[in-house]
C-alpha cells in the first residue's frame, strides 16, 4: 500500500464512520427529527452500520482501520511502526469531515436548537462523555471496551475464511469478500450495548478527538460545552487498550 492509498483510504473510511455515527446520534438526540428519542440501541446499531460502511469503502486502499488503537495494535502485532502516524493523520482528518458532513446533514435541526425552551446539549452528537465523572473509572472503562474491540480484530485474522484482502491470481486491486468488516462492525455494535453505558464508549481517540474540535469551532445555537478537560480520556484510554490488546496477542497467539 502507497503512502496515498493509505491516507486516502483512512480518511475516506473514517469520514464514513463519523457521518454514520454523529448522524445517527443527531437523529435521536436533536428537535425536528424523526428519529428522536429512538434509543440507545438504535445509536448502537448506527454506529456498527457505520463501522461496516467505512471499513469496507476503506479497505482495498489501506485496510481499513479507522482507529488509532486498532493502528497501535496492529503495529505492536507486527513489530511495523512507519505508517503508524500516517495512519494516525488520515483517521483524524477524516473524522473532522465527517463531523462537518453530519453537521450539514442535520444543520436545520442544529439551527432550530436556537430555541432555548427545547434546546438540548450537542456534544454528545460529536463526542463522548461520562455518566459519572470519575477520571480513573471512566480510563479503565475506555481501556477495558477497546482491547474488547481490538483483541477480537487481532484474532479476526487467525481465522482461515474470514479476512478481506486481495484475490489470488486477480490482478492487483481486485479483493475477496471477507466477512471480518461484518464481524468487527458487530463487535462494535456488542460493544456499544454491553460496555458503553459508562462513557459512551469512545474506544476509538480519532472518533472522539476530531469531531470534539469540530464542536468547539462550528457555529451551533446553544451547543454547551465542548468538555475539553474530559477529552484526554477518550484518547489515552483506546491507545492504552489497543496497546494492551497487541501485548496479549502477541502473549497468547
Amino acid at each position: 500500500m502507497s503512502n496515498g492509498d493509505i491516507f486516502v483510504g483512512e480518511v475516506i473510511g473514517t469520514a464514513i464512520l463519523i457521518l454514520f455515527g454523529a448522524g445517527v446520534c443527531a437523529a435521536v438526540t436533536l428537535h425536528h427529527s424523526k428519529a428522536r428519542a429512538a434509543g440507545w440501541v438504535v445509536i448502537a446499531f448506527g454506529w456498527g452500520f457505520g463501522v461496516l460502511a467505512g471499513a469496507y469503502t476503506a479497505a482495498p486502499l489501506s485496510g481499513g482501520h479507522l482507529n488509532p488503537a486498532v493502528t497501535v495494535g496492529i503495529a505492536v502485532d507486527t513489530g511495523k511502526w512507519d505508517k503508524v502516524p500516517l495512519y494516525i493523520l488520515g483517521q483524524l482528518v477524516g473524522a473532522v469531515i465527517g463531523a462537518l458532513l453530519a453537521w450539514l446533514t442535520y444543520y436545520a435541526q442544529f439551527r432550530a436548537n436556537a430555541d432555548k425552551e427545547t434546546a438540548v446539549p450537542t456534544l454528545g452528537i460529536f463526542s463522548t462523555a461520562p455518566e459519572i465523572r470519575s477520571p480513573v473509572a471512566n480510563l479503565v472503562t475506555e481501556i477495558i471496551a477497546t482491547a474488547g474491540l481490538v483483541l477480537p480484530i487481532l484474532a479476526f485474522g487467525k481465522n482461515a475464511g474470514i479476512g478481506i484482502g486481495p484475490v489470488a491470481g486477480a490482478g492487483a486491486g481486485v479483493y475477496g469478500s471477507g466477512i471480518s468488516v461484518l464481524l468487527v462492525s458487530l463487535l462494535v455494535v456488542g460493544i456499544g450495548l454491553s460496555l458503553g453505558g459508562p462513557t459512551g464508549y469512545a474506544i476509538n481517540p480519532a472518533r472522539d478527538l476530531g469531531p470534539r474540535l469540530v464542536h468547539a469551532l462550528l457555529p451551533i445555537p446553544n451547543k454547551g460545552t465542548s468538555d475539553w478537560g474530559y477529552s484526554w480520556i477518550p484518547v489515552v484510554g483506546p491507545l492504552v487498550g489497543g496497546l494492551l490488546a497487541g501485548v496479549v496477542f502477541n502473549a497468547a497467539f
